[in-house]
């Protein structure tokens, strides 16, 4: 019998609200620091321009804002759980390039478009209940459950923005901590089980891969990083043999590979 998955963890509604607004403003004023070269330059995804990039970011909380101004989904019943997200990211490259690049081309004034999208998404989103069911990509999902993706999005693209202009973006600790949390999560319901256990201070702690369960002491198969080298490695910005040799990651026992599971999302 395959282990059981376990129930996905509770995410209260308001701090994800805030921690989203709060990630997407550090975007912002990182944005707007840079200059017409940094924006023509290559992102380091896809063929996408620093420009792309930046937009493709405000994309992350109108596709929640454009929900809430059309009528709920019918059936009252999710179609997508919030740990099948990652998985279900997969083959959506080319329709959210498009879509960046449409945008790029309609909307010049950057600043102005940050603005507009989050004064419209905290409007929207304010009184809105969490079991509000929204249209996804790959079908509807509990809005609360949505805003924790957007945490991911809005984390992971900080991370690339940093690495393709050298300017720091901070990081919200609460979206930090949420995207973090979710995709461990997502890991061990890739692979449920108790072999191995992940460690990511100081956000998550989860058990995954079937086999011998460790019960007391210290575990026999334990792989530990810290939070960005992990959201790298579960949207496959970094692999994992490359993240083992630079020591950003411990990984000690005979089961502790995490290659084969890697990355999460598509």
């Amino acid at each position: 019998m395959p282990p059981a998955k376990k129930r996905p963890r509770a995410y209260d509604l308001s701090r994800t609200r805030t921690a989203v607004l709060a990630q997407f403003a550090h975007v912002r004023a990182a944005v707007r620091a840079l200059t017409p070269g940094q924006l023509s330059g290559p992102s380091g995804l896809r063929e996408w321009t620093v420009r792309d990039l930046a937009v493709h970011v405000t994309t992350v909380l109108e596709r929640i804002s454009g929900e809430l101004e059309r009528p709920e989904p019918s059936g009252g019943t999710p179609q997508l759980t919030l740990l099948e997200w990652p998985a279900s990211t997969a083959g959506q490259a080319e329709g959210i390039a498009d879509e960046a690049r449409a945008l790029a081309s309609a909307r010049p004034r950057l600043d102005a478009l940050y603005e507009e999208t989050a004064e419209r998404f905290a409007r929207l989103v304010a009184d809105v209940p969490g079991e509000r069911l929204v249209t996804t990509r790959a079908g509807t999902m509990r809005l609360g459950d949505f805003l924790v993706t957007r945490t991911v999005e809005l984390v992971v693209h900080s991370d690339d923005l940093h690495r393709a202009t050298g300017l720091d973006v901070p990081y919200d600790r609460q979206a930090l901590a949420a995207c973090t949390r979710l995709l461990a999560d997502a890991l061990a319901d890739k692979a449920p089980g108790g072999s191995v256990e992940v460690r990511v201070p100081p956000f998550a702690v989860v058990q995954c891969i079937g086999g011998p369960k460790h019960t007391r002491g210290t575990p026999p198969n334990v792989v530990e990083t810290d939070p960005l080298t992990w959201l790298r490695l579960a949207t496959g910005r970094t692999r994992w043999a490359e993240a083992v040799e630079d020591a950003l990651v411990s990984a000690s026992g005979e089961r502790a590979d995490l290659a084969p599971l890697l990355p999460l999302t598509g």
